[in-house]
Parts: structure tokens; sequence; C-alpha cells
């Protein structure tokens, strides 16, 4: 099949990929800054924001963070194919890239996909189990418990079903895939980045809260009020008509 080409794209399109290719490289320092990754493991992920194409940017496989620059990441379709971007043939996408792929073709909201094997988050999975919410932060940015994902192994887009099938029926933006680590997803790639930072964050705290003791649920009322105030009420706002 023949695979479709960057420079054969009209001129919008390829000022598209080039700023999120931008993007997606300073992000992945994001991952560094915040100790959500060791060596080569994890990866950002963005939906090119075009209606003339189904692209994402992704990290390339194997390459180390101090590695990385905007020429390097990586383009594909929908489906997980590696376009002819301009980065050498050797040069292949992340082993999480079916994964991502299978988010943006099932989830059309989602604008950003991130993965990492952070300490605490990892921890909850490998126990396969939810991190629940006791603290106001998760009911915040999470509306509820980070859920448990089912276990899948890397290959295809077994991981990325899995997102899905637990996003849909949640409000959060992160999953904890059984046995594997945090997936976090969000409008664009700055926002997944955010739900990573947070969810490795409220990992950490009420791990140690349940070393101290029971931990206390917070209620469904007040989680939601919480999610809706965050959401819709908190931070800045633009001023009618501008952005």
């Amino acid at each position: 099949m023949t695979r479709p080409v960057l420079s054969e794209m009209s001129a919008a399109v390829q000022a598209e990929v080039a700023a999120t290719r931008e993007r997606v490289a300073r992000l992945h320092a994001e991952l560094v800054r915040y100790e959500l990754v060791i060596w080569t493991a994890g990866n950002v992920s963005e939906r090119v924001r075009s209606d003339e194409a189904e692209l994402f940017v992704i990290k390339p496989s194997g390459v180390s963070y101090d590695e990385l620059t905007p020429e390097s990441m990586v383009v594909c379709t929908l489906d997980g194919t590696k376009i002819v971007d301009g980065t050498p043939d050797r040069l292949t996408p992340s082993s999480d890239t079916a994964a991502h792929a299978y988010v943006y073709r099932h989830m059309s909201e989602v604008g950003g996909v991130v993965h990492t094997h952070s300490t605490y988050a990892t921890a909850w999975a490998a126990r396969h189990e939810p991190v629940p919410c006791v603290i106001t932060m998760m009911g915040d940015e999470f509306g509820g418990e980070i859920p448990i994902g089912p276990f899948a192994l890397i290959g295809d887009d077994s991981i990325g079903q899995g997102i899905v099938e637990t996003l849909r029926s949640s409000r959060s933006r992160a999953v904890l895939m059984a046995n594997h680590g945090p997936f976090t997803i969000g409008s664009d790639a700055t926002e997944a980045v955010k739900a990573a930072v947070m969810c490795e964050d409220v990992a950490r705290t009420v791990h140690i809260a349940k070393q101290l003791g029971d931990v206390v649920p917070i209620s469904t009322e007040h989680i939601d009020a919480l999610f809706d105030r965050y959401q819709n009420v908190y931070g800045q706002r633009a001023e009618d008509g501008k952005d």
C-alpha cells in the first residue's frame, strides 16, 4: 500500500504538522521534568488539527529523551501507519502507536494521549486496584476514582481497546492498565500531559495516606460539585468574542 507523503500535502497541513511536532517534542521534556519516565520509556502523541488529513504525531521508538527534536517526531495515519514524513525509515514510531491510534479512531474528542510507567500509578496498576477518590484534587481533575483497565499485551491495538472501553464509562482522563501503567487523554497533548502529572501525584498521595490508616472516600455529591466547579468555573475565562 502506498504511504501518504507529507511533502505532497497542502501547505496548511504541512504547517500544522510542523507545529504539532514542536509541541510534542517539547511536551516529552515535561515527562522528564516531572520524573514520570526513565530511559526511553513513555510517549506523548497529539492529533494533527486539520480537516484535510487524519494524522497524529508521536515519539519515535527507543530514542532517548535528550535526543528528541521536532524533526524526529514521527507522523502516522489513524491506523498507526507511518507516513513518508521526512524522517529516516529506520526511525519507527513508538511501540504504543497502535494503542494511541485506536484511541484517536474511537474517541473523536481526544486530541492527545500520553503513556508513562510513573512509579506510584504503575504500583496501583500492578495491584489491579483503582485509585479511590479521597482527596478533592481527584474530584477536580478526574471526577472520581482513577479506574483500572484490563490486562493487554503490546503489539496490536488490544491496549487501545482497553483504554477506550474503560474511559468511555468514566469521567477520568486517566486509566491504569493492569500490570502495565497509566495512559491519559486530553483535548490536546498538553491536557494529556497534565493528566499524567496529576495522576502520578494523587497516586502517590493516596498511597501514603493508606500507610497511615483507612482513607475516607468523598461522597458522589461532593465529587460532582468539585468536578463541575473545576471544569467550568476554575481559572481564567476568555472574554466574549475574544480568545
